[in-house]
């Protein structure tokens, strides 16, 4: 694995960060990049944590987290929450949510939320409306952009091509065993989808066998994407349908510039993450989702002024400038995934042994694993050799956290261990 040195941006080391977290998912890596990147820096960063033995929150860079799983189905209990919170850390931090729910919830309830914390301002109802499934087709539309066609779906009969992409609608919204984006071969495998969902509305969407690509940026209040990232999907998990386990960061204006027509159409601002394939049939790029927050991978991308989202949003939301500068080639993997991913593959004959382990000459950094930060990839491993273990002997679910627990971490003002 290769490691590049980074710039140090000049980023407000007073003003602290709370990555927040309403999806009960402790392998989520996204939400330790946010504390690894700005915790580097010297920002204090705080984290809402499903769990007290998290691998993001056993990390040397957290200042502090709350032992904290609210749903969204309270949105008083959750405010309130929130405004203690915000009130332990003792000044305005930047949030910064990791995933969708996190993300609408912000926007809807911004204006009780202002007085405590720092993110973009944005319109209520836009975070909702690009992350719900079937609604993005009519926003593509009406911005004159390409996507694949799609249509709502009760029942397996539906279905008139295979393979085809089923996709929660509303997948924050979530109750039955179906995965939010599923590659479905065949009506059989359709109808266990449908009894999976336990009722959730499922889309159909086009598949498309192109290339994979993604864009991750930040947007001022003009709109305006600074800075811009684009990179290649190689693998996800599942196979063609899933999560990023392996990518890298390559530039293509042409996506850029559609993503940024896109942006400027929606008036949008804040951190985004989109998925986008490339259609070999017309050479056009369409957009399969638009997630209103920071992605998983972020740490993918970053440009040669040291600047990767969470730090543009964090500079800008402090009142700093954002500094210009060019992306650099990068690659990412997900250990836990990554493997996975590469079977399903090599099942498919898409790819050899020979092939993978080429790949992983171009990885600059892991999700987990980190020299100057070990315990969250120990600890990732554990709770996968845990999960084995309960997966054979099942027990029940834990509740929600009612209240938010404070929880110290190991990061000090003086970046020294904390061992309380």
């Amino acid at each position: 694995m290769r490691r590049q040195p980074r710039p140090v941006p000049d980023v407000d080391r007073t003003t602290p960060a709370l990555v927040l977290k309403l999806d009960a998912n402790v392998f989520h890596h996204g939400g330790l990049g946010v504390i690894r990147s700005l915790g580097g820096l010297g920002v204090p960063v705080y984290a809402v944590q499903e769990e007290r033995l998290t691998p993001a929150g056993s990390s040397r860079y957290l200042r502090g987290g709350w032992v904290w799983r609210p749903g969204t189905d309270d949105a008083e209990r959750l405010l309130a929450g929130l405004r203690r919170i915000g009130e332990r850390i003792g000044t305005r931090a930047v949030l910064l949510p990791t995933d969708d729910a996190g993300a609408m919830f912000v926007a809807e309830y911004q204006s009780k939320l202002r007085e405590t914390f720092l993110f973009p301002e944005v319109d209520p109802a836009l975070p909702r409306l690009v992350a719900d499934k079937y609604a993005l087709h009519d926003v593509c539309r009406r911005a004159g952009l390409p996507c694949p066609a799609r249509t709502l779906a009760r029942s397996p009969d539906e279905a008139d091509e295979f393979p085809v992409v089923v996709k929660l609608v509303h997948p924050w919204r979530g109750s039955g065993r179906a995965r939010s984006t599923t590659l479905v071969r065949d009506r059989d495998e359709l109808a266990r989808l449908f009894a999976d969902a336990a009722g959730d509305e499922l889309l159909l969407q086009e598949y498309l066998p192109g290339e994979d690509w993604f864009f991750h940026g930040y947007c001022d209040e003009r709109s305006r994407c600074r800075p811009a990232f684009t990179g290649r999907k190689h693998r996800s998990y599942p196979a063609d349908a899933g999560l990023t386990a392996f990518g890298t960061a390559r530039p293509n204006p042409a996506l850029a510039a559609s993503a940024q027509q896109l942006f400027e159409h929606l008036s949008y601002r804040g951190i985004m993450d989109l998925d986008v394939r490339l259609d070999p049939r017309d050479g056009q790029y369409k957009l399969l989702d638009f997630n209103p927050r920071l992605g998983a991978q972020f740490r993918l991308f970053a440009d040669d002024a040291g600047v990767d989202v969470a730090v543009a949003a964090h500079l800008h939301l402090t009142g700093r400038e954002i500094p210009r500068g060019e992306p650099v080639r990068r690659g990412f993997l997900v250990e836990n995934y990554d493997p996975l991913a590469a079977f399903g593959y090599w099942r498919r004959g898409r790819l050899g042994p020979g092939a993978w382990l080429r790949s992983l000459r171009e990885v600059d950094e892991l999700a987990w694993f980190a020299c100057d930060d070990l315990r969250p990839f120990g600890l990732m491993c554990a709770r996968l050799a845990w999960r084995a273990v309960r997966k054979q002997f099942p027990g029940r679910a834990r509740p929600p956290v009612a209240s938010p627990r404070y929880r110290p971490g190991r990061a000090t003002p003086e970046g020294e261990t904390d061992d309380r």
